[in-house]
């Protein structure tokens, strides 16, 4: 009998991959319609669908960098299939050699073990400011 993974495993799942750098294990925690946003993030479109998730995972972990994710506290809510994720993304950009702390809040709805939803608020400018790719960041805006 198999047991559907706790809201709160999944997150701390997805967690460790993208600290781990493995993208195709972060994707394959959300469902094939799942929806989420960076409302921080002016430059971003919602990312919906794992495939799309799988693309931007695997962008993610082609930056080369070394990051974990910190003083993690997920906060469980009345709607069991929703929990609050806070932590802090801390690493250092390998081609800046430039350290980061990224503080960062989850909103995460997960069904049947697979994330549905999310609303993801970082500073994504800070994260592209220690990678080096605040032009990038700025070339998204202006198109």
């Amino acid at each position: 009998m198999s047991t559907i993974p706790s809201p709160r495993t999944v997150v701390l799942r997805l967690l460790d991959a993208v600290a781990g750098g493995r993208p195709a294990d972060a994707a394959a925690l959300y469902a094939e319609d799942a929806h989420v946003t960076h409302p921080f993030q002016p430059a971003d479109r919602p990312l919906i669908g794992r495939a799309r998730l799988a693309e931007h995972f695997a962008a993610g972990a082609a930056v080369p960098r070394v990051i974990e994710a910190r003083d993690v506290v997920i906060h469980e809510t009345a709607d069991p299939e929703l929990v609050i994720a806070e932590f802090a993304y801390h690493g250092r950009a390998l081609d800046t050699g430039w350290p980061f702390a990224v503080g960062c809040v989850f909103v995460v709805r997960v069904r049947d073990g697979l994330i549905v939803e999310s609303r993801d608020y970082a500073d994504h400018l800070a994260m592209a400011h220690a990678t080096g790719h605040v032009p990038d960041l700025m070339a998204r805006l202006d198109a």
